[in-house]
């Protein structure tokens, strides 16, 4: 019997297992190997691979200073908007971390306690809720397992089946599909980027330059063809001046999108949920690794306490991640309002100009 089950091995549930693995008796289980393959792009999960500077401070908090094997460049500090539609571009400075988000994940993974079980290659099933526990099915390879825990954490992402098999977890966020398509590129931008055509999606599309490589993607609404905007947006790319070559990975995930703060859910019942499960992630950027660490943080320190009514303690914590969500909540109604973006972009409000000496000079 454990003490604990997390569902999935990420920054979330990588963290709480190494806040609170010398304290009780957990289980770790992520059905990824966390294990590079052949080829140019390590595999792992479907992300831009940019550290955002809310991260980096939890980083601080946690006492955390990356490796240099983590990085990948190149390192920039400029984000160029574009819109499309309404023919406006922009530059704006951010402090964005340029990483390989499989080696930043193996990373987190790599500290977590030794007397922690921590089950790759390992899929959850479903649960069932006993008398005091719950009893839990996975498969790994061809075999199955059946594990009990009194605690049951999901930090299984977007597509959460702890969340999905949960009776109070009815209230889903708006999902995503996130496309991602690593190009060949013999020109190094000098920014990342961010795209905005109603046309593709009412969310928005990047580029980020990692290496040798261009990654183009894109959060797009499920079941509108998205392969044919995906393409689309190749092709606008292209006709606005952007080289690239053949594509060389493709790769897509799920990512939720909380427009009301009855989205995010924090659990009961001697359930609890982190990072994306619970819906704690950006509804404005898609952001979601300080908020993986920020909820882990808050419900390792609910359970430090004691096991007991952990679930009031944990919502009570989260109190300001739930005014930071609906704070994104109103600044994604501005940035995604065509008209509102359209004044801000033309006033040139926070944006810099880049630096070109004049010829002759």
């Amino acid at each position: 019997m454990f003490d604990l089950a997390i569902i999935g091995a990420g920054p979330a549930g990588a963290t709480l297992a190494r806040l609170i693995g010398k304290n009780y008796k957990v289980l770790l289980v992520d059905k990824r190997s966390f294990s590079d393959i052949p080829g140019p792009v390590s595999a792992g999960k479907c992300c831009g691979g940019l550290l955002a500077p809310d991260a980096q401070r939890m980083l601080s908090e946690l006492g955390l200073g990356l490796p240099k094997s983590v990085l990948q460049g190149p390192q920039l500090f400029v984000v160029k908007a574009i819109d499309i539609q309404q023919k406006i571009e922009r530059y704006y400075q951010r402090h964005y971390i340029n990483m390989d988000r499989q080696k930043f994940d193996s990373w987190l993974l790599s500290m977590v306690p030794s007397n922690v079980d921590t089950r790759l290659n390992c899929r959850f099933k479903s649960y069932s809720s006993e008398k005091g526990f719950f009893k839990l099915k996975f498969v790994q390879g061809d075999r199955n397992y059946v594990e009990e825990t009194r605690i049951l954490i999901g930090a299984d992402g977007a597509s959460s089946i702890v969340r999905s098999q949960t009776s109070h977890g009815s209230f889903f966020p708006n999902k995503y599909i996130a496309l991602q398509e690593w190009v060949e590129s013999n020109n190094s931008l000098p920014y990342f980027m961010s795209i905005f055509d109603k046309k593709i999606t009412d969310y928005y599309c990047w580029t980020i330059p990692k290496g040798d490589y261009l990654v183009i993607g894109a959060a797009l609404q499920p079941k509108k063809n998205t392969s044919e905007r995906f393409k689309r947006l190749k092709e606008k790319l292209r006709s606005n001046g952007f080289q690239f070559g053949k594509t060389v990975w493709r790769e897509g995930a799920y990512i939720l999108r909380p427009m009301k703060t009855k989205h995010v859910l924090t659990g009961r019942d001697r359930i609890a949920f982190l990072g994306e499960a619970a819906g704690w992630i950006s509804p404005s950027s898609a952001e979601g690794i300080s908020y993986a660490f920020r909820s882990a943080c808050a419900l390792a320190e609910a359970l430090h306490i004691a096991p007991d009514g952990f679930e009031k303690r944990y919502r009570k914590k989260t109190r300001n991640l739930r005014r930071n969500i609906f704070l994104k909540i109103m600044k994604s109604h501005f940035i995604f309002n065509p008209y509102l973006r359209k004044m801000v972009m033309s006033s040139g409000l926070q944006s810099v100009k880049l630096f070109r000496p004049k010829e002759g000079t």
